[in-house]
């Protein structure tokens, strides 16, 4: 990439080229052609070039023709048949001694004031006998029927769960040394990474000319394992969801709850009485869940907030229920009259960009498209059509049949940049000992497990978070 800088010329060459470095300073420095130099340049010179930074070093691609600073700017000319009478002022006579100055007399007002001040010849006011100031009276609002402001509850965000791995040591820890390894592979994939580590395994050794690892009982090894690593797993997931009951998000709390039905989690008596807790505790948030949103509903709609009303409306505690009917026909009305001929585009926008995922979507009908239409709101109700027709009809936008349903608009997430120490990788260990034999049908054999890939099955599936979808239930 090119770009301009202040040069000196420091020398010439007998190959008819001139050196030069950065005015004022040492560095840059390089050599430019003469042909790119005016004729009258000299020693000493400073220019300004057009120079390529790369990394072979500086190339010199012009020089720039400078402003001459003695050009002076155009005037315009007076026309008037008035001769031209140059502008003078006066400036008052500063005093010479002090004595010039006026002096107030001991026992007589300032002579320096104006004789028709009424306050000249008062004299000062003692403060011991001054009478104390009355209170201020606050002053009553210019305009007396302006709503009051209501101060909307602003509720903690929920916390994620974080478990530890207490459970999940312990069983790793009691297991023998040789089965360790088949552990760790369950717990990253479940029976079908050990299989799938067992076949790539297998494709290598055969092309090495070895003979191949037969499956059977480490597939044994691994189903025995299993049901404890799926019980530790979830134990350490149900105590730090107990720890921040009152606080966790309700979709990590479900999906401990989820989890406890599991056949594998459900034969295990150290499971049951926590699962009991868990889910009685679950069922009391909701509740308390469902009537927090439909207050701050209310409220917002009490305070005239109808966007945040609407947002609210489509964020559920739980997905699938039923909006109240009569809250329903009130934040419809307000939206309507928010979605208005006299608001603006930006208006339009952010009220559409809720509306569209709201349970009153299809109440909500607008008397006409507003005076002002920007391409950024048609663009808008053009990927909202599908859920709002009765809107894009305003717009003269049709929907097609069979139209693929639009997402909520998401804020990007910000690039963060990670610094990650370097860390010493462990050698690879071996699936089985080679001195130990699984059974007398199988021989003894070893499998890498650094080298094989890492799928997720059924089983490992379940442990994922269950995400609430929002709700589909309409208000007519």
């Amino acid at each position: 990439m090119s770009r301009r800088l202040d040069v000196e010329l420091t020398s010439t060459r007998e190959d008819g080229t001139w050196t030069w470095r950065a005015a004022g300073a040492k560095v840059p420095k390089g050599v430019v052609e003469a042909t790119l130099l005016p004729n009258s340049s000299k020693v000493g010179d400073v220019l300004k070039i057009e120079a390529d930074f790369d990394i072979d070093g500086i190339t010199v691609l012009s020089v720039v023709q400078q402003r001459d600073k003695s050009q002076k700017a155009t005037f315009l000319q007076i026309i008037d048949d008035k001769p031209f009478a140059a502008v003078t002022e006066k400036l008052s006579r500063k005093p010479k001694n002090k004595d010039d100055k006026p002096r107030r007399d001991k026992r007589g007002p300032r002579t320096d004031r104006s004789s028709t001040s009424e306050t000249s010849d008062k004299p000062r006011r003692d403060s011991a006998t001054r009478p104390p100031r009355k209170p201020r009276v606050p002053r009553s609002p210019s305009d007396a029927s302006a709503p009051p402001i209501v101060q909307l509850q602003v509720r903690p965000p929920a916390k994620r769960i974080k478990p530890q791995r207490t459970h999940r040591r312990a069983v790793l820890a009691a297991l023998p040394e040789e089965q360790r390894s088949v552990a760790e592979r369950v717990l990253d994939g479940g029976l079908r990474a050990v299989r799938e580590a067992i076949k790539t395994q297998n494709v290598q050794l055969k092309a090495d000319g070895k003979p191949e690892v037969k499956a059977d009982g480490l597939i044994s090894m691994a189903q025995d394992i299993l049901p404890k690593l799926k019980v530790a797993e979830w134990l350490d997931k149900a105590e730090a969801a107990k720890k921040d009951l009152l606080q966790l998000d309700l979709r990590d709390l479900r999906a401990v709850v989820a989890g406890a039905d599991d056949p594998m989690v459900v034969r295990d008596e150290t499971t049951r009485e926590l699962a009991t807790e868990l889910k009685l505790a679950l069922k009391q948030r909701q509740e308390s869940e469902m009537s927090q949103w439909l207050e701050d509903i209310k409220v917002s709609l009490a305070a005239v907030r109808v966007l945040r009303a609407i947002k609210l409306s489509g964020e559920p505690p739980k997905a699938g229920v039923l909006f109240p009917v009569e809250l329903g026909q009130q934040l419809a009305k307000a939206a309507t009259d928010s979605l208005s001929n006299e608001a603006s585009s930006d208006r339009w926008i952010a009220i559409l960009e809720a509306l569209a995922f709201s349970p009153i979507r299809t109440a909500v009908k607008p008397l006409g498209a507003p005076q002002a239409t920007t391409d950024a709101l048609r663009q808008t109700v053009k990927r909202l059509a599908p859920l709002v027709p009765q809107i894009a009809s305003l717009f003269a936008i049709e929907v097609k049949p069979g139209a693929q349903t639009p997402r909520p608009l998401r804020p990007p997430r910000p690039k963060r940049e990670f610094k990650r120490k370097p860390k010493n990788k462990k050698p690879a260990s071996p699936l089985l000992d080679a001195s130990v034999p699984i059974n007398t049908n199988t021989p003894s054999s070893t499998i890498d497990l650094a080298t094989a890939p890492k799928p997720i099955d059924e089983a490992s599936a379940e442990q994922l978070p269950v995400t609430d979808a929002s709700p589909t239930s309409e208000t007519n």
